[in-house]
């Protein structure tokens, strides 16, 4: 199993978020995160990758058989864990380039080749029509909403992870740019890596198979089920599983 959650509970502030959460993740596989605002979701993957901001009480996070449950951010990262986030930070002073490069040094512990990182990277940005401008520029300072979340499709293509969550990703595009972004997701995926997606527009999953969808309310998955349970949302929201919890 690639990723291991057990009985995970957490806190922020204070505050219980999520509590009793359960969840396991093989390689190849495609993995699906719903629920109502306010569910968890968001906290969840900010303590995969390690946020301080979140406090485990109780329950174990292991990754490719190595307890992270208290390991920090840049460790996970090295692991071959992969955040994009739902609303990118601007880096001024640090360009893209250099920024996916220093990554993929710091994850590999190999220098990179420059002039074959540099035809690697031009390409990926063609596959994503993004300017090759966009290289030279600080990270997503200036960088338009759209161009912000084709940068972290970018960054996830060209340091090829273990395991990618997308937070939200495709929130705020257009419909050209859910396809593009959708596109880039699809090279990613392979056999050997995994994806987590927290998605409320479910374009972007037309493009891919989806092994299991969850469905997190109340700081714990209630339901999971296979990629009709994607559709049973759409057609009639939350409340129904809302009710069968209750009972």
């Amino acid at each position: 199993m690639l990723l291991e959650i057990k009985n995970l509970k957490v806190s922020a502030e204070g505050n219980v978020i999520l509590n009793g959460l359960n969840l396991n993740v093989d390689r190849g596989e495609v993995h699906v995160l719903m629920g109502p605002n306010g569910a968890g979701k968001s906290t969840l993957v900010n303590t995969i990758m390690g946020h301080p901001q979140y406090k485990v009480e109780e329950g174990t996070i292991l990754f490719d058989g190595k307890d992270i449950t208290h390991a920090p951010a840049n460790e996970r990262a090295k692991a071959g864990i992969f955040l994009s986030f739902q609303n990118p930070e601007e880096v001024p002073g640090v360009t893209l380039e250099n920024f996916m490069r220093t990554s993929r040094a710091a994850m590999t512990g190999k220098p990179v080749r420059l002039f074959a990182y540099k035809k690697e990277l031009a390409e990926k940005m063609k596959e994503l029509s993004m300017d090759d401008g966009y290289a030279s520029r600080y990270l997503n300072v200036g960088f338009s909403g759209g161009e912000k979340k084709k940068s972290e499709i970018l960054q996830m293509l060209m340091l090829n992870p273990k395991l990618a969550i997308l937070d939200e990703t495709d929130s705020g595009l257009d419909v050209d740019a859910v396809k593009i972004v959708s596109h880039g997701v699809e090279k990613f995926k392979n056999d050997s890596n995994s994806l987590l997606i927290i998605t409320h527009n479910t374009k972007i999953l037309e493009y891919l198979k989806v092994d299991y969808v969850h469905v997190l309310m109340n700081g714990r998955i209630v339901k999971t089920g296979g990629s009709e349970l994607i559709n049973e949302i759409n057609a009639n929201g939350f409340q129904p599983i809302s009710a069968e919890v209750s009972v």
